[in-house]
């Protein structure tokens, strides 16, 4: 796990030195928009087709579904106790509602589990992801963003936004084709397995682009702490909990539970500017989680490893 995420890091730094060096005068912003298009449109879908085409759908995927579920619900409601005691703003309480309940289980958590445990583990993640997390984000998550943001500010309706989504669209078609009985044809799991290759690479890149250290500031500290105990420490012991009592195997119940420890999503940066929460406070927290993770991580794979 170690020397994971070592090259992890390493694959991160480059993207902070694009940040600060800016090579042919791109910015951070406009290379991470183009990177994550590429990803999100082409990459990720072809990723996801070729899993689920082959994946054991049945059972254990509504186990995903209920872990997930059961713990990005716990990671709202537990923030939204602790705003409430705190006084918080509507706008900062949005945001560390969405820092704290929803992980970062695709972005970073594909390669963490890919390169810790195996390429098994990918249907792990795109079935926690599109499953469980994507969907309470674009509904409940969009919900309670406009609740505490700006409902003026888009009338976008939330459900559609996940439809029309590529990788829905790619997990729609794939489960369809893997229920029925459709043989993957050699030619496209080659053409499909030479997309996904790119897409560990590029997120991971991608990731130290969105990471700034400028956000950080002591005034935001006393909101990211508990974000930090929720996200890191409640999410991983709740899941650790569940999975005690799903029927999933101990690897698959290891690589879900340390999928939820993740910290919190990049994703939610556009989030925050759409309904107008506090983007400040949320990039702080992305910085901050996602560094600490190089400490957690490797704790909590090897509390269920027992390496």
């Amino acid at each position: 796990m170690h020397t994971t995420l070592i090259q992890m890091s390493l694959l991160m730094a480059c993207g902070a030195c694009w940040r600060l060096f800016k090579p042919a005068g791109l910015s951070a912003e406009q290379t991470r928009l183009v990177l994550t298009t590429v990803v999100y449109y082409l990459l990720l879908p072809a990723l996801v087709l070729n899993v689920l085409w082959r994946a054991d759908i049945g059972l254990q995927s509504f186990q995903y579904t209920f872990l997930g579920m059961s713990c990005v619900l716990m990671g709202l409601l537990s923030m939204w106790l602790v705003g409430r005691l705190l006084r918080l703003k509507n706008n900062r309480l949005g945001a560390t509602m969405l820092a704290a309940a929803f992980p970062n289980t695709t972005y970073l958590g594909l390669p963490v589990l890919e390169q810790s445990f195996g390429p098994w583990t990918r249907s792990v993640v795109i079935q926690l992801d599109l499953f469980a997390t994507t969907p309470l984000l674009f509904t409940l998550g969009v919900i309670l963003m406009r609740h505490f943001g700006d409902a003026s500010a888009q009338n976008d309706k939330p459900v559609l936004a996940y439809l029309n989504a590529p990788p829905f669209w790619a997990a729609a078609v794939a489960v369809t084709l893997n229920l029925s009985g459709v043989a993957e044809p050699d030619w496209l799991e080659g053409l499909l397995q030479t997309l996904s290759s790119g897409v560990v690479l590029l997120m991971l890149f991608s990731l130290g682009l969105a990471l700034t250290w400028q956000s950080v500031t002591l005034k935001n500290l006393p909101y990211v702490i508990p974000v930090i105990a929720i996200k890191m420490l409640l999410m991983p012991l709740l899941a650790l909990f569940l999975v005690g009592h799903l029927s999933l195997q101990d690897n698959y119940k290891a690589a879900a539970v340390l999928d939820l420890a993740m910290p919190s999503m990049v994703l939610g940066i556009v989030f925050c500017d759409r309904y107008h929460l506090d983007s400040a406070l949320y990039a702080m927290t992305v910085t901050v989680t996602t560094a600490l993770s190089l400490i957690s991580l490797p704790l909590w794979y090897a509390l269920l490893t027992g390496q």
